[in-house]
């Protein structure tokens, strides 16, 4: 072989695959901004921006592909890289997505206790799982595995932050914004999100202050979950020790990715109400959605009634983050969430009052 013509085949390699993911980018359809069915208060509205609706199911595949992308221009991926995560949730789904469709080996390293429906849907996109023990080991295990192989480590609660195209015209932010300016209205008032890796808050946060929007950001966290507690003591070392039980969000620490200089508000949700408003949802909109979404909505109904103590107006946008029929088995279980001590009959109630008569009784938690 002639020299360079190996390099050159790769740098060929290299450039088709970004054109790849840029093409399948620019050919994936708007995901749904939906209105959600409220009485009051008046003056205020309130849309689901639906990125379960992503081919993946999870508002990670924007993030994920931006991984990619930034891998691939500097250079850490080349034709054939064993590709590596340390994670079960939809980050590694997402990222299983678009190694197959680059022709990438992909390995997610998970916990061993990690249930079969959640190595399932890794495996359905072509990914494999590798399980490993104790659970905060997966990341230098998954690290040492892309070492031993000569592949390629994502590390995205650390780098994802700096690889999202928050600015660019697919972020999220440019999207809830652009899909209200299209029906003829202003922008929102508030948008709604939740917070795990960090990543989604800071890009929307971002766009919206550099937009000028006069849109205001709030994040929602779970129980045991560090960002609540370390935004309200402006301290970003905090940690809890212990892990969500909400899935999709919260953290035992602030990851780096999270920026809390562009979030206006931190809304601690208990878990039974995260439970709860996800069955409200799909009980009034039948949009089966994860607990993350319930949160939101927790989140959003709190936000809505700060709006009418104010006297404000406006819209308010919270985010489905995923899909619910992997949790049918779960958080739609009654057994379940018995099991876990969780009895959403209460908040079921404050829920179905609010969105029939705009009346919000509950403090928020923390």
């Amino acid at each position: 072989m002639a020299r360079g013509t190996g390099d050159d085949t790769a740098r060929s390699w290299v450039s088709r695959a970004i054109d790849l993911l840029l093409a399948d980018r620019a050919a994936e359809p708007p995901t749904p901004l939906r209105a959600f069915p409220l009485a009051g208060p008046p003056g205020t509205a309130l849309y689901l921006k639906d990125e379960s609706r992503r081919p993946s199911g999870s508002l990670k595949h924007g993030p994920a592909r931006d991984l990619f992308l930034d891998a691939l221009r500097r250079g850490e991926i080349a034709p054939g890289t064993p590709l590596f995560e340390a994670t079960s949730g939809n980050t590694a789904v997402a990222q299983a997505y678009f190694a197959r469709l680059l022709g990438l080996p992909y390995t997610a390293v998970v916990p061993g206790r990690t249930g079969p429906a959640k190595r399932r849907r890794i495996e359905e996109q072509g990914g494999r799982c590798h399980a490993f023990d104790p659970p905060l080991a997966i990341y230098d295990k998954a690290r040492s595995l892309a070492q031993e192989s000569g592949g390629h480590f994502f590390d995205h609660l650390r780098r994802a932050g700096d690889a999202v195209d928050w600015n660019g015209p697919y972020g999220l932010g440019t999207a809830i914004l652009r899909d209200l300016e299209t029906s003829g209205e202003p922008a929102p008032a508030w948008i709604v999100v939740g917070v795990g890796s960090g990543v989604t808050s800071a890009a929307v946060g971002r766009y919206l202050r550099m937009r000028g929007a006069g849109t205001r950001l709030a994040v929602v966290d779970p129980e045991n979950s560090a960002y609540f507690p370390g935004w309200a003591a402006d301290f970003p070392g905090y940690t809890t020790g212990m892990p969500s039980r909400i899935e999709g969000i919260g953290r035992p620490r602030m990851e780096p990715a999270f920026d809390a200089s562009v979030v206006d508000l931190v809304i601690p949700v208990p878990d039974v109400a995260s439970v709860a408003a996800m069955r409200h949802l799909h009980a009034i909109t039948g949009l089966m959605a994860g607990p993350s979404s319930g949160s939101c909505l927790w989140g959003a109904f709190h936000v809505l009634d700060r709006m009418r103590r104010e006297g404000a107006r406006g819209s308010v946008v919270m985010v489905v983050g995923d899909g619910g029929e992997n949790y049918r088995d779960t958080y739609y279980d009654d057994s379940w969430t018995e099991a876990k001590g969780w009895r959403p009959h209460g908040p079921l109630s404050d829920l179905a009052r609010f969105t029939a008569t705009g009346t919000w009784d509950v403090a928020p938690a923390g």
